[in-house]
């Protein structure tokens, strides 16, 4: 056996191991963070008595309480106004979002890259700051207590624009050029050439936006004024009423709330990963 060989072995043994303790560390903090979830779910299996038990265990799985959940709020009318909103706004921001990236990322206008620092200053403003202007500008509108008004002013991203931008940045201009000598217009090459090459990118910002709306509170909670129009997050608090809080009950309503998310995002995980990785390499 030559030195190189000898050398060699150790090396491989050091990586593997490395290897190895990186993939440990990253499964206990993995299952860390699925504590709360398992929490929740042998909660919502808890007969109400057992609340205040210190045993995360139900004596028996209560699996009435999802059933019993229904007879006590309009589970399925607020789930529909969620995923109804969620895919409206996930659907407009997405095709604002592309519009405005491509125009930022591909074609030369004037004071281009300024409008777009000034565009993406946006972001470092509170959403409750313009909570007031958004409530008042629906109001002149007659938008308040409509499912419109809870759409229209999320239908825009900065973020969404920003990460579509850097996302297209990646893709050879070359395409671009191509195209255009093969007679394509503007809004060819944007939706036949740049969109397909931006799938990753697509994905990634259609499962953060339909994520991050699907859950919003506070919105919902100013805007609407009749309790068919809630959604899922407002409709949960009516688990905390006088009588005392419905913790197991909740916690059954939550578990079927979060579950299609979990199912969206084990599915798309590949894609929002390339899209997140893909859409840093170029500034």
């Amino acid at each position: 056996m030559t030195d190189q060989q000898t050398k060699t072995k150790p090396q491989k043994k050091s990586e593997f191991l490395s290897f190895g303790s990186w993939h440990l560390l990253m499964t206990f903090f993995g299952l860390t963070m699925l504590i709360p979830f398992v929490w929740m779910v042998l909660t919502s299996l808890k007969p109400l008595a057992e609340l205040g038990n210190d045993s995360w265990l139900p004596s028996e799985a209560q699996w009435q309480n999802y059933k019993e959940v229904f007879s006590v709020i309009p589970f399925g009318r607020f789930y529909w106004n969620s995923l109804f909103i969620a895919s409206w706004v996930t659907f407009l921001q997405v095709l604002t979002s592309s519009l405005a990236a491509f125009s930022f990322s591909r074609l030369q206008w004037p004071g281009r890259d300024k409008v777009f620092l000034l565009y993406l200053s946006t972001m470092m403003l509170p959403g409750l700051v313009m909570l007031i202007p958004n409530y008042q500008i629906m109001v002149k509108l007659g938008l308040v207590n409509t499912m419109p008004g809870l759409i229209l002013p999320a239908a825009f991203s900065a973020f969404g624009t920003f990460l579509l931008r850097q996302f297209m940045l990646t893709i050879p201009s070359s395409l671009d050029e191509a195209a255009e000598i093969d007679g394509a217009s503007k809004w060819r090459v944007f939706w036949e050439v740049i969109l397909p090459l931006s799938r990753p990118g697509l994905i990634t910002l259609t499962i953060f936006t339909f994520m991050g709306n699907y859950h919003s509170f506070f919105w919902p909670l100013v805007m609407m004024r009749s309790v068919e129009k809630y959604t899922l997050p407002i409709g949960l608090l009516f688990f905390d009423s006088e009588r005392g809080q419905s913790t197991h009950l909740l916690m059954a309503a939550v578990t079927m709330s979060v579950l299609p998310l979990v199912i969206i995002f084990v599915v798309l995980q590949k894609y929002l990963t390339k899209g997140i990785q893909l859409g840093g390499v170029k500034g």
